[in-house]
């Protein structure tokens, strides 16, 4: 039912000349499109992250045409994920759900080959301190780097396709954070 009110909404926007975001989801309007490195990005789908009861983010996936398998996305050369928070976390928060995601959806033998690069992720979420509701934050793959932003502004960049492949199981892995939010990222 949700699924078909998400469909209309993304409906009546195209309709009425609202080709600025594709869908609305738990109030943030999601963009159709972005940009990454001059390289224009489709969106792919975009899911609310739920803990308890709370909604904690809306994730939405870009990629450079529409995908339907893991294995799709982890071959694009560039992609990005995008974070627009439903409330206040702490940095801690950020790093602990990270290190679960990275710990569910990866085996130790890749973790311990991309430490460095996962210590480095920690670092630069630490750095964000308290992040308030309605930051956005993004995750941009290209040219062999990601690059994780707060609101538009670059915060760090960590090397190697590996490590951004790790990263993103997290969202699309086997064990993803969240069941129906790694089908909507993947637009099913």
């Amino acid at each position: 039912m949700l699924r078909g009110a998400v469909a209309i909404a993304a409906l009546a926007l195209a309709a009425h000349g609202g080709g600025a975001a594709a869908l609305e989801l738990a109030g943030v309007r999601v963009p159709e499109a972005a940009s990454v490195a001059g390289h224009s990005l489709a969106l792919n789908g975009a899911g609310v992250r739920t803990r308890l009861l709370f909604k904690v983010y809306v994730a939405s996936l870009y990629v450079p045409h529409k995908v339907t398998s893991v294995d799709a996305v982890l071959a694009s050369p560039t992609r990005r994920v995008r974070l627009d928070l439903l409330r206040h976390l702490r940095a801690e928060q950020l790093v602990g759900a990270l290190q679960d995601g990275l710990t569910d959806n990866n085996p130790p033998d890749a973790l311990a080959a991309i430490r460095p690069e996962v210590d480095a992720l920690e670092q630069v979420m630490r750095s964000l301190g308290d992040v308030p509701e309605r930051s956005v934050i993004t995750l941009d793959y290209a040219d062999g780097a990601t690059v994780i932003a707060q609101d538009g502004v670059p915060r760090g960049s960590i090397p190697g396709d590996a490590f951004n492949q790790a990263l993103l199981r997290i969202w699309l892995g086997d064990h993803p954070v969240q069941a129906n939010l790694r089908q909507a990222m993947l637009g099913e």
